[in-house]
Order: C-alpha cells, then structure tokens, then sequence
C-alpha cells in the first residue's frame, strides 16, 4: 500500500473541488510536519468513510452532537498516517459495527472541511481545517448499531437520498454527500 501522501498524489480528482483540495493538501503535507497531529492547530488531517451495505442501496449515518446533524463517520488521524486504519477505527468507534471493511484501498474522496470553533473536553478548540480523506467502506446493515455517547446521539441506516434529506448541513449535503453518492455508481455490483 502506498503512503498516504504518495496515495493522495496518485489520486485522480472526481471534480474540480477535489483537483483544488488536493492540491492545497499536498502542499499543506510538505510544509507541516505535524499534519498528522491536532497539536496543528490551524489545520490537520483527518479521514471519513462513506459506509455502505453490501446492495449499495444504504448508507450508515451518524447524529453527530457538535454538528446538531446527520453525518458520515471520521475523525482525526491522531499520529496515525495510514488514514485508510483510521477511518476503518472510526467506524467501529462511532456505529460499533463489527464488518466495516475497504471496499477498496483507494481514496474515494477528498476535501477540505472548516471546523468552527467549539468547546471539547472542557477546553476551547480554535476554528480550523480539516485535511480529509474519505475511504469507501462497506459494512453488514445486520450488525449491532452502538452510539458512541461522546460523539453521537445515533447510528442508522438510510437509502442514500435519504442521507441527504436527514443532513441539516446545506454545505455537506450540496458539495459532499451528493457527490459520495454519485460516485457510488462507479462500485455498483
């Protein structure tokens, strides 16, 4: 498997939003040798999964509480470099789903989120960029759903225009979660 700054590199653009993320994320990589760490504070890299069943025909969601919305799963890499891992453990953490696996080793997606600035754990956390890179993963929709308290007040399943109905985030649902969904045709079975 290739790192994942020779993967982000090899990876080519679905649109001009990602050809222009990733961009800026390579260069963002070579000039901050903490990109891996929250310790950067005005950004930092950060890896999401688009989870879906085997049918392709759902899409496994989480309420997720800072946002107040329905959203895909991920979280931050945390020293970790191999982002594909560390979506897969953000899966687990946040649905409890046992099955999460790659659909493939490849990048399904890239972006560049803005992340307000909120409270967590009790201290103030600046506004800042999340580096993303999402990962296509594919779940059983029969295994235990759990809620992970500190996180999220849900996990369900949704047909994938239903994901887009249930997200209150205009900007996710308009740029984002549309485009993970079309690109789901590309890995129909």
């Amino acid at each position: 498997m290739k790192n994942t700054r020779e993967a982000i590199e090899a990876y080519i653009p679905y649109n001009e939003q990602e050809a222009r993320d990733q961009a800026v994320i390579l260069d963002f990589l070579d000039r901050n040798p903490d990109a891996y760490e929250r310790s950067n504070l005005l950004a930092h890299m950060t890896a999401s999964a688009w989870v879906v069943n085997a049918g392709r025909d759902k899409v496994l969601m989480v309420y997720h509480k800072l946002y107040d919305s329905w959203a895909w799963t991920g979280g931050h890499a945390d020293g970790e470099e191999d982002l594909a891992a560390a979506a897969l453990r953000e899966v687990q953490e946040e649905t409890g789903v046992s099955s999460a696996r790659l659909v493939s080793e490849d990048i399904y997606s890239l972006e560049i989120l803005t992340v307000d600035g909120h409270e967590k754990r009790g201290a103030y956390v600046p506004s800042h960029l999340h580096m993303n890179v999402t990962y296509l993963i594919e779940a059983d929709e029969d295994d235990p759903l759990t809620v992970c308290e500190a996180e999220n007040s849900g996990v369900q399943w949704f047909t994938p225009d239903e994901a887009l109905k249930a997200s209150t985030e205009p900007w996710f649902v308009e740029r984002i979660y549309k485009k993970l969904n079309e690109k789901l045709a590309l890995y129909q079975r």
